[in-house]
This record gives C-alpha cells, structure tokens and sequence, in this order.
C-alpha cells in the first residue's frame, strides 16, 4: 500500500515537472498597448489580476527590465515585439521570457538612457488591472537633448533674418521714433506648430498706416481631447472621441495658421495620452493667448444633440448636464492612466490664483463668438455658453474654453462628425469665432511679436 502511494505522489510530480512554466502562472496578459509620443513613451499591460512586478535597468546596451511574478508569459505578451513603432523614440524593441519557475521577464530594449515611471491602475470602465511603464528620456540622452520641429519652427518665428533685420535698420534710420525691441524668445515648448514663419501681408492703399514695424503674434492652443489609453466617448458605430477631436483639432490649426499674425499649437499631434494638467502646461509654455480644448461628447440619452461650448466655473455648474460632462471629462487621468503619488505644484497653484475670475469673464467672451459661428452649422444645445468645473479649463491666465463640437452618442451626429467636410465646417465656424473675440477684443502688447514687413 505505502509503496502504491509513493508511486503516486511520484507520479504527481513528475506530471508537474513536465508542465511547461506558464501553468504555474495565474495571471493572465490580455493586452499590451504601446503609445509612442513626442514627450515619451508608454507601455500598457491589461492583465486579469493585479501584478506582482520588479523594475530594474541594465546598461550597454540600454535596457529596462521587469519580472512579473505568477504572470503568464503569453502568445500575447510573445507578440508584443510586433507592436513596437520604428518613430518610437525611445523603445527598440520589446521581448519576453520565463526567467524562472513562475517569473515572466519582459525586456524592452532602448534607443537611448531613460527614466521610467512604473505603476499600476485598478480596473475601471472596459479596462482591467493595469501595469503602466511610462519612460521618459533622460537628461543626458541624445532624444532629450535633439532639436525638433518645435524648436525649428518657434526659432523662425522669433529670431529675425538678415534681410529683415536690413528692412529694420532702413525703417528705424527714416524715423525718429525707434522701434519697440523684438520679444526674446520663448523657451521652446514640445507642441505642434506650423513648420513656416509667419506670413505677413503689406497693408491696402487705403489702410491706415501702423505705428510701428510690428504687430503682436497671437498663439492659440489647441487640445485635442482624450487619446492614447484614453479613447473618450464612443459612437453607436464604434468611432472613438479620441479620433474626431484631432481631426477636428488639426483642420481648425490650419484655418488659424493661414490668418494674418496667428499661429496655433497643438497638444497633441497624435494617439498618445496626456494628462489634464499637461495640457494646461503646454499651453503655458507656448505663452498662448487662448486655449480651446476639443471634444465630441456622449450622454446616456442618446437623443441628445448640438453643439455646446463651456467655460470654467468656480461655484458649480450651471446645469445638470454640464455638472455631468465636467465629470466625466475630468476622469480623463483616470481612464488615461495617471500616477496620482505624482503631485502637481502647479496645479494647486492654480486652484487659488486670485487672476482667474478676470480669465473666466474673458473666457466667456470668447465662448459666446464661437457659440454664436457654430449655431451657423449646427443647433444649439444650450443658447448661451455653460459653465462647470472642467480641470483642463483652469489655467490662471488663459482664457480657456471647452467645445462640444456635437454629441457621438447621436447616432445621425456621429456620422456627421466623422465627415471630413462637415469637420472643415466645424473648424472654420470655431475659427471664426476666434477671430470675432480678437477683432473686439486685441491682445495686450508684449509677448511674441510678428514683423511687418
């Protein structure tokens, strides 16, 4: 009897030294996202529980480690290698294995020295646990250090030419007054902007002459909402928010480009994710004179329809329905993927600049000349410019609104939005209500400064 029992136990083992590894594991890999963007590089992990991982890096080459223990080295992590973008900046390649009974390593291999920020996110909406590698370039890496198209286009925009500064020396000699000095430039941003100098038309017979060889270079911001792990609302037909507002976002810099001393930013140039905050921060960076954030919104009543534009409110909203949207947008970080151990100095700087009431009293202007241009091409959800407390609405000195450009929830509104020609209309209406605000309403001098030439 002892005997036939040792045979068993025998048996037993054997059978589970036979097992291939990944039986050992109980985690399973469901997903692996990679968003590659100009400011970093993103991996996501969905995976069916919460991980046990370490993170360590290695060096000649560059490399970023992570074991995950009892997680299941997959024919979808196997296949994450395939994924990998060759723009990526910062990540070569990416391969897994078992390194031990019941520990998954994952490799990713690197282009340049990077600083990494690992963290994990509970399940939420359609997404389960969730293991983030955020990796960042480091000071000393060639990616940190290279100058992009940013950089190029903000150089030509600031410094002036030889020939220009010839056409300056002449002005200045023919009249007795000098010229104000041009703005130093600005540190450059990492945003989007035309890779072209401002143009600059000579002025009709019959205008009036300026006072002076320059006029003020107004920057206007432009958020595309959501992207990357965060797709914002969905379509009856499956299109995602994400993909609308950039589209949208992208037409209506075009318009704003081709206006005389206008140039536009964008935040985002692509299907990556950046948090609320960061989008405030860029528009910072770019000294913009407005930021306009982009969305195309759903509501549980998929009857609801229009267009709406909102503006920040610092004692609640002014309907059920923007107190909803406001929500829903400011889940954003959440959905998107935010460290929330990071605390944001800036931010809570923000929440009590004493300069905000005037922003908001600028904010609705604005709001109400884009509202009026987009009731041209669309009905109205609300007649007159909301309020609520949108996080991405509170920078301290930028008159900031938020357009829902319509609701893709509505299903005969979804097909629209995904048009391009009814997109160009939405950007010419909000383009013109840009340049309504600005005609009643000129910027203050200083600032960037654009040559008249």
């Amino acid at each position: 009897m002892r005997a036939k029992g040792h045979g068993v136990v025998l048996a037993g083992l054997i059978l589970a030294l036979a097992c291939p590894w990944p039986a050992l594991a109980g985690v399973a890999v469901k997903a692996v996202r990679l968003w590659p963007a100009p400011d970093y590089s993103r991996i996501t992990l969905e995976l069916s529980n919460s991980p046990q991982y370490k993170v360590f890096s290695l060096k000649n080459p560059d490399r970023l480690v992570l074991d995950l223990t009892g997680v299941d080295n997959g024919p979808v992590l196997q296949a994450a290698s395939g994924q990998v973008a060759t723009q990526d900046p910062l990540i070569a390649n990416l391969r897994s294995g078992l390194n031990a009974p019941g520990v998954t390593r994952v490799v990713v291999e690197l282009k340049a020295e990077v600083k990494a920020n690992v963290f994990t996110l509970p399940p939420l909406g359609e997404y389960g646990h969730r293991l983030v590698i955020d990796l960042y370039p480091s000071a000393e890496s060639p990616v940190a250090n290279a100058e992009g198209p940013v950089e190029r286009a903000i150089a030509q925009v600031s410094q002036p030419s030889a020939t220009e500064v010839e056409i300056e020396s002449r002005a200045t000699a023919a009249h007795a007054p000098s010229l104000p000095p041009v703005a130093s430039p600005a540190p450059a941003p990492k945003l989007v902007v035309a890779d072209k100098p401002i143009r600059q038309e000579k002025a009709a017979s019959g205008d009036k002459p300026r006072r002076s060889g320059y006029v003020r270079l107004i920057t206007v911001a432009l958020d595309a909402g959501h992207g990357g792990e965060d797709p914002g609302a969905t379509g009856a037909n499956g299109s995602h928010e994400k993909d609308v507002t950039l589209d949208v976002a992208r037409r209506l810099k075009a318009h704003i480009d081709k206006m005389e001393n206008m140039r536009a930013v964008l935040t985002r140039d692509g299907d990556y994710f950046i948090p609320l905050f960061e989008r405030v921060a860029k528009a910072r960076k770019a000294q913009a004179d407005l930021f306009v954030s982009i969305h195309a919104d759903a509501f549980p009543n998929t009857a609801a329809r229009g267009s709406s534009v909102f503006a920040l409110s610092e004692k609640g909203a002014t309907s059920v329905a923007a107190r909803w949207l406001a929500k829903r947008e400011n889940a954003a970080d959440l959905i998107g993927g935010v460290n929330i151990d990071v605390k944001d100095k800036y931010l809570k700087q923000t929440l009590i600049d004493l300069t905000q009431t005037a922003t908001i009293s600028d904010s609705l202007k604005l709001g109400r000349d884009v509202l009026s241009e987009l009731g041209d091409i669309n009905d109205l959800h609300r007649g007159h410019v909301e309020q609520a407390g949108f996080a991405v609405l509170k920078a301290p000195d930028i008159p900031s609104i938020l357009v829902e450009t319509a609701f893709i929830s509505n299903p005969a509104e979804e097909k629209r939005l995904l048009s391009e020609a009814y997109q160009e209309r939405l950007a010419a209406a909000i383009a013109g209500g840009i340049k309504r605000y600005f005609d009643k309403n000129p910027p203050l001098a200083g600032g960037k400064v654009a040559r008249n030439l």
